[in-house]
């Protein structure tokens, strides 16, 4: 899977899945964004964990819920690296409550991050990938919360099933210029959010995965490196990557 010459923004690129996918790109030979906004120290790791295998990359603080700073952020990539070939929106928060319990301000920051931010980066984007002529491609991060629910996650469940309507749509949009536009949906996977979790949620979501473990960033980050270098007949799909929960 050959990325060179290519150049990849990654949003919330600072820990976890974000992380795992920009090692995994840049290992193929991608020029890597990373967009953090908050984490910058970090960025910065991955950042020369990049440079010193030889791979580049280069760190920008943007909040996706901001478009104008979105539009910053792929202006600045483009700027350095000449080009933008592909964008993958992971950045992305929780707020876990019951829904009797959600204030406004737990549900509007998870919508505003999780589904308005990938429209902002999807719409900053657009014009310089279909100015290039030469295709592209998007990759947005669900969740398996947003094919079936989680009690307690209703923010987050609407926001990744957005994202899956989303995904679709834009699809038939982009589809015509070469331009392909996927959604990765992880299940429960080793993370800063799922460290969070009590042990025994752990122990109920163990007892419904096929594969018995919960999955590693790795295991997303290597779907989302298929997506983006060898499948150019692929779009408009979601994959699961959540070792059978959603069986």
């Amino acid at each position: 899977m050959d990325l060179n010459g290519k150049t990849a923004i990654i949003t919330g690129a600072s820990g976890g899945i974000g992380r795992a996918t920009a090692l995994s790109l840049a290992g193929a030979g991608a020029s890597v964004v990373l967009n953090y906004s908050s984490n910058r120290e970090a960025a910065e790791e991955i950042k020369e964990k990049i440079l010193n295998s030889g791979g580049s990359a280069e760190t920008f603080k943007a909040d996706v819920v901001d478009y104008s700073q979105c539009e910053i952020l792929v202006k600045s990539a483009i700027d350095h690296f000449k080009r933008i070939d592909i964008l993958i929106n992971n950045a992305g928060i929780t707020r876990d409550n019951l829904l009797a319990r959600m204030k406004a301000e737990e549900w509007h920051a998870v919508i505003d991050t999780n589904l308005n931010g990938v429209y902002n980066c999807c719409r900053a984007v657009i014009k310089p990938l279909l100015k290039q002529k030469s295709g592209g491609r998007i990759i947005n991060i669900a969740s398996v919360a947003g094919i079936y629910g989680n009690s307690g996650q209703a923010n987050y469940a609407a926001a990744k099933g957005g994202v899956i309507a989303f995904t679709r749509s834009l699809a038939k949009e982009l589809g015509s210029r070469d331009i392909t536009v996927n959604a990765v949906a992880p299940g429960f996977i080793e993370t800063e959010m799922t460290d969070q979790l009590s042990d025994q949620v752990k122990k109920q979501a163990l007892e419904h995965i096929a594969l018995g473990r919960f999955g590693k960033p790795e295991d997303v980050a290597e779907v989302i490196l298929f997506l983006a270098s060898s499948s150019g007949y692929v779009s408009g799909q979601v994959i699961a990557v959540d070792g059978s929960l959603s069986m």
